[in-house]
């Protein structure tokens, strides 16, 4: 055809060798990438722990105080293989965990629940609105006594605790995502007959499935607060006793050992939600300048 350029035969076969080269040079700058990142990551980490040892051990900053990186590790290895006053160390972190996993279960379910309800219902939005604002303007955590009282020294308390910490960023993530879905998907229901009750299941939720998976990696966090305040108020078991009894004994390592379980338990926990929100989101494109 005039005006068109033809290619030759040779350009036509070079061509997915010059797209496949391109795919090989964008993976391997990827990789090269996220090993850098991971290798700056641990570099960082390093130097902090040794600059923190070093500083405590020429008495630079008070090692009765800050403690030092190897006092710590001397104390979850102590904590692991001879247990903790209260039962052997794994016992503890299971039942932080069963508490705060408990009540991260049940506030996503409540702020899911009520987020969609209230975002499709208007009626019921405008009517407990004001409510859910004044609830969520107390500062949740000074419940954590109030809870302690009611339920006593058992994880109920704690779970308490966490629902109402976990409910709220669930509960207005679920309730924008529920809004912010697209007219003309709801309008294309109806108009092939769907109910109410289709569309809520069918549109409405999957298209709010990502705010609300944005709400999880923060919640979980927040149930981990929950969980730990109320043990360290009053409890039989858990990392917020180590917590609370080593403060008492003014064992700094025990309390920055105790923080570091924690940051481990919460940093696997995240692992795995973004693990599920990856498998979960399969479909959707990267952002740009995000590794998947």
């Amino acid at each position: 055809m005039s005006g068109v350029p033809q290619m030759s035969p040779d350009a036509i076969a070079a061509a997915p060798v010059r797209v496949t080269e391109r795919t090989k040079a964008r993976a391997r700058a990827a990789r090269n990438r996220r090993l850098l990142v991971h290798g700056s990551r641990i570099l960082l980490l390093v130097t902090v722990l040794a600059l923190w040892e070093i500083l405590a051990r020429t008495k630079a900053i008070d090692p009765f105080n800050f403690s030092m990186p190897s006092k710590i590790w001397d104390q979850i290895r102590d904590w692991a293989v001879n247990g903790t006053a209260q039962g052997s160390l794994w016992e503890q972190i299971w039942y932080t965990l069963y508490e705060a996993l408990l009540g991260w279960v049940l506030g996503v379910a409540g702020g899911v629940v009520l987020g969609i309800t209230l975002g499709r219902i208007r009626f019921l939005a405008d009517v407990l609105g004001p409510y859910i604002k004044v609830l969520n303007a107390i500062p949740r955590i000074v419940l954590a006594p109030v809870f302690l009282i009611w339920f006593g020294l058992g994880p109920a308390s704690k779970v308490a605790s966490a629902v109402v910490l976990v409910f709220f960023p669930v509960f207005f993530n679920a309730f924008q995502g529920a809004r912010e879905v697209d007219r003309n998907l709801v309008h294309n229901a109806r108009i092939l007959g769907a109910s109410n009750r289709r569309v809520t299941f069918q549109v409405v939720i999957p298209s709010a499935t990502s705010w609300i998976f944005t709400s999880l990696h923060v919640s979980f966090g927040f149930a981990l607060i929950g969980a730990i305040v109320g043990e360290y108020i009053g409890a039989t078991k858990g990392l917020g006793l180590l917590v609370a009894s080593s403060q008492g004994t003014f064992n700094a390592a025990g309390v920055y050992a105790a923080m570091v379980i924690l940051a481990v338990v919460a940093l696997l926990t995240e692992g795995l939600l973004t693990f599920a929100e990856r498998r979960l989101f399969r479909w959707r494109p990267a952002e740009p300048g995000t590794d998947r």
